[in-house]
């Protein structure tokens, strides 16, 4: 229908606005599929738990911006690649000065000082020496001596550990050591995105949304 139509008017004006809409098709098909991997991943990302913010350091951008193309290309990247890449990978981490790796317990605040808990800013926060204590079957463990436990008013469920008052001390009543960190040679990553598979899926998909795109 569209060869009858041109050669019954102008074919080079035919062939421009064909090819015109061949410009568009393909734009908006490379930036239709472009779209999708890009959401693909903030969702995956989501799924593993890494939160809403870490989500949306997935960006994209279509090629050439603001114009329409034939080699129109897309690009999903992400401005937190190393660690997707571990996630990607299921990545081995271990200790920067490659002794023991130190994971909180549910025991230790999950903030000291506004940074992130670790057995340095914990002991100088709360004024205290954590001790180590091996086990040859298990992770080893940075223990606090000398604490006692909190307990919530209303429920009288244990809400946490604080470090012992002076009378507490004396007596020697209701004090308890607390595990504040598993110690580990290492830690495997799980495994909770591909970004390459995905990358193949949403590629495949830009053909159909070529078509889709291209009406007369």
């Amino acid at each position: 229908m569209r060869l009858k139509a041109a050669l019954k008017g102008d074919l080079k004006k035919h062939m421009r606005d064909e090819y015109r809409r061949a410009e568009r098709a393909v734009k908006f098909a490379v930036g239709e599929a472009t779209d999708g991997l890009k959401m693909t991943m903030r969702r995956q990302v989501l799924s593993a738990g890494l939160g809403q913010r870490l989500a949306n350091t997935w960006r994209d951008a279509v090629y050439p911006r603001g114009q329409v193309s034939t080699r129109a290309a897309g690009v999903v990247y992400t401005k937190a690649s190393k660690i997707m890449e571990g996630f990607e990978k299921g990545s081995v981490i271990r200790s920067t000065d490659g002794f023991w790796l130190a994971i909180p317990t549910p025991n230790a605040p999950k903030r000291v000082m506004g940074k992130k808990t670790t057995p340095g800013n914990l002991e100088k926060a709360k004024g205290i020496r954590l001790q180590f204590v091996y086990r040859a079957n298990g992770p080893s463990l940075l223990v606090a001596k000398d604490h006692q436990p909190s307990y919530r008013r209303k429920t009288g469920e244990l809400s946490g550990f604080r470090k012992a008052s002076n009378r507490t001390l004396k007596t020697g009543r209701g004090l308890t050591s607390v595990v504040m960190f598993w110690l580990v040679p290492q830690v495997k990553m799980p495994k909770h995105l591909s970004f390459y598979d995905q990358a193949k899926k949403w590629n495949g998909r830009i053909p159909e949304y070529i078509l889709k795109h291209w009406r007369d």
